[in-house]
């Protein structure tokens, strides 16, 4: 399944989103937002939560008077999309360029490298 970009708001929802485990209401997600350093205004975060149902992340079920926003879309799926996508924008579909760029750039730590070595070799 193709997934369509989110910007950089829509990704912030989402995570809220992910991170509960649960569906939440817009005042949730509203006060989440806010504890994060993101104080939207209303109609803002009436806008990004359409998109993201346009796009195909979220939809909406009623709650008496209120909406219950529920993913479509897991954490996992739009996190293995996007590397995908980065890996065939970035290195043309080859993963050991990658790879090979994160181990000569110094990027992991030892820790990092460690587990990348384990989990390569285990595969």
């Amino acid at each position: 399944m193709e997934l369509k970009s989110l910007s950089d708001a829509e990704l912030d929802i989402m995570k809220i989103i992910w991170n509960a485990g649960k569906p939440l209401l817009f005042a949730q997600i509203s006060e989440a937002l806010t504890a994060n350093g993101n104080a939207w205004q209303k109609n803002t975060l009436i806008t990004l939560l359409s998109r993201l149902m346009q796009k195909g992340y979220l939809k909406a079920a009623k709650q008496g008077r209120k909406n219950e926003y529920i993913p479509c879309v897991s954490e996992q799926d739009f996190q293995s999309a996007q590397t995908k996508h980065f890996i065939n924008r970035i290195y043309e579909g080859n993963m050991s360029g990658l790879i090979a760029q994160l181990v000569q750039s110094d990027t992991l730590t030892e820790a990092e490298y460690a587990q990348l070595k384990k989990i390569l070799e285990e595969t």
